[in-house]
Protein backbone atom coordinates (compact mmCIF):
# COMPACT_ATOMS: atom_id res chain seq x y z
CA UNK A 1 0.00 0.00 0.00
CA UNK A 2 1.85 3.34 -1.19
CA UNK A 3 1.71 5.95 1.71
CA UNK A 4 -0.49 8.32 -0.64
CA UNK A 5 -3.45 5.31 -0.39
CA UNK A 6 -2.22 4.55 4.03
CA UNK A 7 -2.91 8.47 4.79
CA UNK A 8 -6.73 8.65 2.62
CA UNK A 9 -7.55 5.56 4.50
CA UNK A 10 -6.70 6.96 7.90
CA UNK A 11 -7.97 10.28 7.50
CA UNK A 12 -11.29 8.60 6.78
CA UNK A 13 -11.43 5.96 9.14
CA UNK A 14 -9.79 8.35 11.84
CA UNK A 15 -12.31 11.63 10.59
CA UNK A 16 -14.58 11.22 7.90
CA UNK A 17 -16.34 8.10 8.33
CA UNK A 18 -16.95 8.62 12.00
CA UNK A 19 -18.43 12.65 11.24
CA UNK A 20 -20.18 10.95 8.57
CA UNK A 21 -22.19 8.13 10.35
CA UNK A 22 -22.79 10.48 13.70
CA UNK A 23 -25.18 12.54 11.03
CA UNK A 24 -26.78 10.29 9.59
CA UNK A 25 -27.43 8.66 13.29
CA UNK A 26 -28.74 12.12 14.23
CA UNK A 27 -30.51 12.81 11.11
CA UNK A 28 -32.20 9.13 10.69
CA UNK A 29 -32.98 9.24 14.28
CA UNK A 30 -35.04 12.68 14.28
CA UNK A 31 -36.50 11.47 11.44
CA UNK A 32 -37.82 8.53 13.23
CA UNK A 33 -36.05 5.95 10.93
CA UNK A 34 -37.18 2.51 11.99
CA UNK A 35 -33.77 1.23 11.56
CA UNK A 36 -31.12 3.62 12.54
CA UNK A 37 -29.65 1.23 15.08
CA UNK A 38 -28.72 -1.24 12.68
CA UNK A 39 -27.21 0.73 10.24
CA UNK A 40 -25.07 2.89 12.60
CA UNK A 41 -23.81 -0.60 14.12
CA UNK A 42 -23.17 -1.92 10.27
CA UNK A 43 -21.40 0.98 9.69
CA UNK A 44 -19.51 1.78 12.99
CA UNK A 45 -18.45 -2.55 12.75
CA UNK A 46 -17.26 -1.33 9.23
CA UNK A 47 -14.96 1.65 10.28
CA UNK A 48 -14.03 -0.49 13.44
CA UNK A 49 -12.77 -3.25 11.02
CA UNK A 50 -10.84 -0.40 8.90
CA UNK A 51 -8.70 1.13 11.78
CA UNK A 52 -7.82 -2.09 12.76
CA UNK A 53 -6.51 -3.17 9.03
CA UNK A 54 -4.69 0.13 9.14
CA UNK A 55 -2.91 -0.61 12.58
CA UNK A 56 -1.93 -3.82 11.46
CA UNK A 57 -1.06 -2.51 8.14
CA UNK A 58 1.23 0.98 10.29
CA UNK A 59 2.67 -2.02 12.60
CA UNK A 60 4.17 -4.61 10.00
CA UNK A 61 5.36 -1.26 8.43
CA UNK A 62 7.46 0.14 11.47
CA UNK A 63 8.73 -3.81 12.05
CA UNK A 64 9.97 -4.07 8.59
CA UNK A 65 11.51 -0.64 8.56
CA UNK A 66 13.13 -1.37 12.27
CA UNK A 67 14.40 -4.78 10.89
CA UNK A 68 16.13 -3.01 8.35
CA UNK A 69 18.38 -0.61 10.31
Amino acid sequence: MSNKVYDILKYCALIAFPAIITFAGVVMNSLNYAHTDIVLTIATAFVTCLGTCLGISNYNYKKSENSKK
